[in-house]
């Protein structure tokens, strides 16, 4: 156990992050540990490192548990619009719904409780297990991983789940809001893409064959926040360049206007 002394301090950033656990990952191969396991200061959040020191991405916790519940019982998964749609690839695997919301915990519990979900989470490690309760729960989610791999053949490690999962890269950028409504910006943009699969529950998010964008109003500053998903991470990184670029010129238009 590392930095296991309830002190009052946290031992590094709360975040649980890659950068910010290096220790850890470095721990769990020097000491032939299974795995590595880190929370938030709130112990909602999880992050995985597995037998070889690799983290595993927060976005793919939900998706290892889910993965797990899906071998023992059936029903929909509910998680945000945000979310790697990695969840969406597993739940093929065993036929089974997944369902998006906002972002933010009372949004997924909300869509969790409308459509019976066994499962929910967000992409940044957090799970809810509804039998237990309706909040993210590092340490459900920790029982949830803990259990997948004590039914595993002889000899499967988290690195062998993890490398079975379908892997995506993410970009997330800013968009600043100087004196434009953000539902008039994204209203002209989703008309711009009205032949393509896309949602405005939660700003504006617009599906692509191999990626997507989500764009969405900050609640705190006056910026709009870009988030994508594709491949790889200059595919992802592209597609947040390339979204940034068309707000930026319908936030001039509509300046001028």
């Amino acid at each position: 156990c590392l930095h296991c002394e309830p002190t009052g301090e946290f031992a590094h950033p709360a975040e649980p992050r890659p950068d910010h656990l290096t220790e850890l990952t470095n721990a769990v191969p020097e000491r032939n540990a299974d795995l590595g396991l880190a929370v938030d200061p709130d112990a909602d959040r999880l992050a995985l490192v597995d037998e070889r020191g690799r983290f595993v991405l927060e976005e793919l916790t939900q998706v290892v548990a889910a993965d797990f519940v899906w071998r023992h019982r059936e029903g929909p998964f509910v998680t945000n619009l945000s979310s790697s749609r990695a969840i969406e690839d597993v739940a093929a695997r065993h036929d089974q719904p997944v369902h998006r919301s906002a972002v933010g915990e009372i949004n997924v519990v909300q869509r969790m409780k409308e459509v019976d979900a066994v499962l929910g989470g967000e992409g940044n490690g957090g799970v809810i297990l509804p039998d237990l309760h309706h909040g993210r729960d590092a340490l459900a989610g920790t029982a949830l991983i803990l259990q997948h791999l004590a039914r595993q053949p002889s000899g499967r490690s988290l690195g062998d789940l993890h490398d079975d999962l379908p892997h995506y890269a993410m970009a997330k950028e800013n968009v600043p809001l100087p004196d434009v409504a953000p539902d008039r910006l994204l209203s002209g943009l989703a008309d711009r893409y009205d032949g393509e699969d896309h949602s405005t529950l939660d700003g504006l998010k617009i599906d692509f064959d191999e990626s997507w964008v989500h764009m969405r109003p900050s609640n705190t500053e006056p910026i709009l926040r870009v988030y994508t998903e594709a491949p790889t991470e200059g595919k992802a990184q592209a597609l947040a360049d390339r979204f940034r670029g068309e707000l930026r010129e319908l936030v001039e238009a509509l300046e001028v206007a």
